[in-house]
């Protein structure tokens, strides 16, 4: 059995409430990642998926690369967006039950990297289970400790994008793939995963329905997923 938890990044767009209706279709349980930015243009949309039952976290308010900013500059960034999360689930009418948190880009602060998870262990940020990752890698680096949701497989399918040579095969490829570069095979019996997948409406243009494709190819190689659960 392979056992994953869905995580997807960069809501809310506009194929934010498609992609909300497949996964509850499915009773694909998920955590979202909200970029109050963007969120901020697309509230109608963070919305449907807060009333629909979705978990959303934060992912900073602008997405800047953490290693390239102050800690000062950090802090603005995760708390500016629990402002902007508090105010999407207080209109929503849904009671915010847990705060897991994404740096954008796995970029988790350079040499602030310490400072930034006591920072979030402070304030409350919730730690995503991961107990039954047996990864060495996922110890190794420090991320069984880390309160910061990181992930074991990446899509990537945001490279897909006008004259990038990468395109759905090269997802495929990923999924299918017994020795990767980075991260886990994701299709080996027994183990267990966290994914990364994102609400992108430039992947939707390029290929439409893009996270169902994936999705229904994991399902048929025998994903089972599971719901979010925090330590």
């Amino acid at each position: 059995m392979i056992k994953a938890l869905l995580t997807i990044d960069d809501v809310s767009s506009e194929n934010t409430p498609a992609i909300v209706d497949y996964l509850c279709e499915k009773n694909i349980k998920v955590i979202m990642f909200m970029v109050g930015q963007w969120a901020e243009n697309h509230p109608d949309e963070l919305i449907y998926a807060l009333k629909h039952g979705i978990i959303v976290g934060n992912h900073s308010y602008s997405h800047p690369h953490f290693s390239e900013i102050s800690f000062e500059e950090a802090k603005a960034e995760i708390l500016k967006n629990e402002e902007v999360l508090d105010r999407f689930y207080e209109q929503a009418g849904v009671e915010r039950k847990y705060r897991p948190f994404r740096f954008p880009y796995g970029d988790k602060g350079g040499d602030n990297k310490e400072i930034l998870q006591a920072f979030l262990k402070e304030n409350g940020f919730d730690k995503v289970r991961d107990t039954e990752l047996s990864y060495p890698w996922w110890s190794e680096r420090g991320l069984d400790k880390d309160i910061d949701t990181f992930w074991t497989f990446d899509f990537a399918e945001y490279c897909i994008r006008p004259g990038s040579g990468f395109g759905l095969e090269d997802v495929m490829k990923r999924i299918h793939d017994k020795a990767p570069e980075d991260g886990a095979v994701l299709l080996k019996e027994n183990s267990s995963h966290i994914l990364l997948l994102h609400a992108h409406d430039d992947t939707e243009d390029m290929v439409p329905c893009y996270y169902k494709i994936f999705i229904e190819e994991l399902l048929k190689n025998g994903v089972e997923f599971i719901d979010p659960a925090f330590i």
